[in-house]
């Protein structure tokens, strides 16, 4: 696939994903929706990405969606479309089934998707010219891109009603006080912090043992006994504990050499994943 409104760049088994429509500040279309889905089965094919972090071109993260069709931008009945997943939903529920770690690093404005979006990635960062904006209520309308789950998670259910109840426009010390991101960078220094996180889940570590955690740390969190977790942890150590990167991970520790983990996502996931039965849209 060609893209236009994104760049996938891959260097040191660390693909960053930009968005790219500066000129718009990197509004969200229907373009960016297809191509950052291709770009994350691309991912999650190519045993060489080890872990991703998505940022935005020119001087924004991304102004939320494209609001070129004026009133009518989220009238769906007015276009014939009617009731269908809305695009932002559709695209953090890809990242949710993710094999790949997810980094976001914020480099500006990020409002409505550009905000939401964020929310299902797996580590935050900022740069001190990022802002932040869950304005829906100002719009008329309410949260997408499944935010009202993702994001009482991150910051607890008061902060997420407050943010979403205001609409109001919060810069990066706010998001990193109440702990949406985990740092604040100089613009310059964001990305650099950004990759050297990306580098310590590529380098030294099995790309299968981090597939695993992922899912399981963010499909536990919606289950309702810790019974469900020592299910899936149970499972999840009896397999991954006779293969070869358990191997690896011992000999290599008792050598005291660094880990060579043959292991890969596309082919040596363990018998039972996944072990969720997928959800479809009613």
């Amino acid at each position: 696939m060609n893209y236009e409104h994104i760049l996938y760049e891959t260097e040191d088994n660390i693909l960053t994903i930009t968005l790219n429509r500066p000129d718009k500040l990197n509004a969200f279309t229907g373009t960016m929706l297809s191509e950052l889905l291709d770009a994350l089965d691309r991912a999650d094919a190519d045993d060489d990405v080890k872990a991703i972090i998505f940022t935005g071109a020119g001087r924004g993260f991304c102004a939320g969606a494209d609001l070129s069709a004026g009133g009518k931008t989220f009238n769906h009945e007015a276009d014939g479309r009617g009731l269908q997943p809305d695009g932002g939903g559709v695209l953090t529920l890809r990242i949710f089934e993710c094999l790949k770690p997810v980094i976001s690093a914020c480099n500006g404005p990020a409002v409505g998707v550009g905000a939401t979006m964020q929310c299902a990635m797996d580590i935050r960062l900022a740069s001190e010219d990022a802002r932040y904006g869950f304005v829906f209520s100002k719009r008329g309308v309410v949260p997408e891109a499944c935010s009202s789950w993702f994001l009482p998670r991150v910051v607890g259910i008061s902060t997420a009603l407050e943010w979403s109840f205001s609409g109001r426009v919060f810069d990066a010390g706010e998001a990193f006080e109440k702990g949406f991101v985990r740092s604040v960078h100089k613009a310059a220094d964001l990305m650099p912090a950004a990759r050297k996180l990306a580098q310590e889940f590529a380098e030294q570590t099995s790309s299968v043992s981090i597939a695993m955690i992922r899912q399981m740390m963010w499909k536990m969190l919606g289950a309702d006994h810790p019974m469900e977790a020592h299910k899936v942890d149970s499972r999840g150590i009896f397999y991954t504990g006779k293969s070869a990167d358990a191997n690896e991970g011992v000999e290599s520790f008792l050598a005291k050499r660094p880990a060579n983990f043959p292991g890969k996502v596309s082919s040596d996931m363990p018998e039972f994943f996944p072990w969720w039965k997928p959800r479809e849209f009613e």
